[in-house]
C-alpha cells in the first residue's frame, strides 16, 4: 500500500516523499480511512508506530477541501475570539512541540497556521499568534484552560478535536480540564483518540466524549517491543543500585541513554552525581522553562550529551531514534510507565537494551509489571556486584523468560525462575534492610566501602583524596 491510494492533495504527497516515506504504517492504513470518512475513531499502539502522522495527514487533508476564506472573515469580525478548526491536546510540553514540528513538516508545501499552546513559553508571543487566522491549535490541557479563562480564546468552532496519549493525560489528572474543554465545541465535531494503552478505565472515563467510535488495536499480545532486550537487576540497597549504574555507564559500550527516576529532586542529584564522575548528563524534569528542555533535547539529539536523567512526564514525547539503552534506576510503579519508559529505545527498526535496577521494596510492583507483560523478565547479576540478602525465590505468575544473552560478565540467576514463592514479611524485610541514621545501612565495616557517588561539596575534600584513602582508584 502506497500514500497515493489515500488520495492526499498533491501538496501532502510532495512533502511525504520529500521525508523520504515510501508506505505507510499498519496504524497509519488502518487510521488514515477512518479519519478521512469523518468517523471517531479510539487507536490503541505502541510508540514509535507512526500515530502523529495517523492523524496529521488526514487533518491537513481536511483542511484543503474546506476552504478557510469564510472563517477568516469571521475572524476579522471577533478580534478577541479566533475560532480555530482543529485543536490537539497533549499531556505534555515536549509531546506537543513534537506534534507541531510534523504538522510543520507535512505542511511545508501548504499554507497552515498552527499555533502551540504550552506553558514555559511566552505568553504575549502566544497572543500575538491566537490574534492571526488559526488553522491548527496544539496544545496542552493547563495552557488552553489559562486563554479559556481569560476569554481569549473561541473553541465553538473546532471540527476536529484529538486527544494524544489519552492514558497519560488520565495519570496526569488532566481529564477534569479535557472535559471542561470539550464542553464548549460544537457536538458535531470528530473525536480522535490515540492512546498506547485503553483501558476499562481509560474508556469509562471519555466514552462520553466520543459518537460510536471504532477502535483500532495495534498493541502487541506481548506489550514489549521484540527488539528491546530487558534484563533486571536486583539490588539490595541504594550503594548497590548506584555501584551497578557506575559499572554499566563504564563498561558496557552506551552510545545513548536515557536514565529515569522516581522524581524531579532525584533526577536533579543524580545529573550532578554523574556529572562529577565526568560523564556527559543532563536532567529533564518539571522544573526546567521551556527553553531550558529545548536545548537539553538539541544537545542530546546533536550527541554533545550521553546521559539524559529523566522522570516520566518529562521524558514523554522525546523522539530521539538513536537512544541504546533506557535504565530504570528507579522500577516505576505502573506497568504502563514501564512500557512507554522502554519504548524510547528499540525504534525505527533498531535494537535497544532495557535494563532495570529493583530494590526489595520493589518486588510487589515488579509482579504488577512482568503480569501486564506477558512474562517474565530476564534476571541477571554482575560478577562481583551480586545482591546480597536478597530473596532469590520469587514468585511470578506471568510465567515465561526473558529475551537475549548475558553479556559484559552478567550472569544469569537460575534461582528466580523457581515456580516456588517466598514471601516476604513486613519484619523480616525491616530486619534484612534496616537503615541506619541519615538513610545509611548500618552494616560492621560500611565504611570500608565509600558510596560509588560520594561528593566532594558534601563532604568538603576532593574524590581524588577519598579514593587514595580507601586505597582506591577513581575513573570516569
Amino acid at each position: 500500500m502506497s500514500f497515493h491510494q489515500f488520495n492526499f492533495h498533491p501538496n501532502i504527497l510532495k512533502a511525504i516523499t520529500a521525508c523520504g516515506y515510501l508506505k505507510p504504517t499498519p496504524a497509519q492504513q488502518q487510521s488514515i480511512p477512518l479519519i478521512l470518512n469523518k468517523k471517531d475513531i479510539i487507536v490503541s499502539a505502541p510508540t514509535g508506530t507512526g500515530k502523529t502522522a495517523a492523524f496529521v495527514l488526514p487533518i491537513l487533508q481536511h483542511l484543503t477541501e474546506k476552504p478557510t476564506h469564510k472563517m477568516h472573515q469571521m475572524h476579522q469580525m471577533h478580534q478577541t475570539h479566533q475560532k480555530a478548526r482543529v485543536l490537539i491536546l497533549a499531556p505534555t510540553r515536549e509531546l506537543a512541540t513534537q506534534i507541531t514540528s510534523v504538522i510543520g513538516k507535512y505542511a511545508k508545501f501548504m499554507q497552515v497556521n498552527v499555533v502551540n499552546l504550552i506553558g514555559g513559553m511566552n505568553y504575549q508571543q502566544q497572543k500575538r499568534k491566537l490574534a492571526q487566522r488559526v488553522d491548527i491549535i496544539v496544545a496542552t490541557p493547563g495552557r488552553l484552560m489559562d486563554y479559556m479563562d481569560n476569554h481569549r480564546l473561541d473553541l465553538s468552532q473546532i471540527e476536529i478535536l484529538v486527544l494524544d496519549e489519552a492514558d497519560r493525560m488520565l495519570d496526569m489528572g488532566f481529564i477534569g480540564d479535557v472535559k471542561k474543554i470539550v464542553s464548549v465545541m460544537k457536538k458535531t465535531r470528530q473525536t480522535l483518540l490515540f492512546s498506547a494503552t485503553a483501558d476499562d478505565k481509560l474508556m469509562h472515563v471519555l466514552q462520553h466524549l466520543l459518537k460510536n467510535p471504532v477502535r483500532i488495536n495495534l498493541t502487541p499480545k506481548e506489550n514489549a517491543p521484540d527488539l528491546i532486550k530487558q534484563e533486571l537487576y536486583l539490588t539490595h540497597d541504594n550503594k548497590h543500585k548506584n555501584s551497578l549504574l557506575l559499572h554499566f555507564l563504564h563498561n558496557i559500550g552506551i552510545f545513548k541513554a536515557i536514565i529515569f527516576t522516581a522524581t524531579k529532586r532525584k533526577a536533579k542529584h543524580l545529573t550532578e552525581q554523574l556529572e562529577d564522575q565526568g560523564f556527559s548528563a543532563a536532567a529533564l524534569h518539571g522544573d526546567l522553562k521551556q527553553n531550558a528542555r529545548n536545548r537539553t533535547l538539541i544537545q542530546l539529539r546533536e550527541n554533545k550529551i550521553r546521559f539524559l536523567v529523566a522522570t516520566d512526564v518529562a521524558a514523554r514525547g522525546i523522539d530521539v531514534f538513536d537512544i541504546t539503552h533506557i535504565i530504570n534506576y528507579d522500577l516505576p510503579k505502573f506497568a504502563e510507565d514501564y512500557v512507554h519508559r522502554i519504548g524510547r529505545t528499540g525504534r525505527a527498526g533498531k535494537t535497544g537494551t532495557a535494563i532495570t535496577l529493583a530494590l526489595p521494596e520493589d518486588i510487589k510492583y515488579l509482579h504488577q509489571i512482568e503480569k501486564f507483560l506477558g512474562q517474565q523478565i530476564l534476571r541477571a547479576t554482575v560478577a562481583g556486584l551480586e545482591p546480597k540478602e536478597f530473596p532469590t525465590k520469587v514468585h511470578h505468575s506471568a510465567g515465561g523468560g526473558g529475551r537475549g544473552r548475558h553479556r559484559h560478565a552478567h550472569h544469569h540467576d537460575k534461582s528466580t525462575h523457581h515456580g516456588s514463592s517466598a514471601n516476604i514479611s513486613h519484619n523480616s524485610r525491616k530486619n534484612r534492610f534496616s537503615k541506619g541514621k541519615k538513610g545509611n545501612h548500618a552494616k560492621p565495616g560500611a565504611k570500608d566501602n565509600p558510596h560509588p557517588f560520594q561528593k566532594k561539596r558534601r563532604y568538603g575534600k576532593c574524590k581524588k583524596k577519598a579514593a587514595q584513602s580507601q586505597g582506591q582508584k577513581f575513573e570516569s
